[in-house]
């Protein structure tokens, strides 16, 4: 027997980089974003660009192509 899972936060706010909705949980005490990695760089970088939190998803996405030495911002 599987265990319940746990209810979902809803999806109350939408990725300014591809309009995507998410949860944003920086204001909680957890994130799916406080276990990823980026760089000062790229952080300063989507820091200049956007003015609110981006999805998991493309947070992943720019990390992982910031590794292969892209720039896909």
């Amino acid at each position: 027997m599987n265990a319940p899972t746990p209810p979902r936060p809803p999806l109350d706010d939408s990725c300014p980089r591809c309009g995507g909705a998410f949860h944003c949980g920086a204001s909680e005490p957890r994130c799916d974003c406080f276990d990823l990695r980026l760089s000062e760089t790229l952080r300063q970088r989507l820091a200049a660009q956007y003015s609110r939190c981006l999805c998991i998803a493309c947070l992943k996405a720019l990390a992982a192509s910031e590794a292969e030495g892209e720039s896909a911002a």
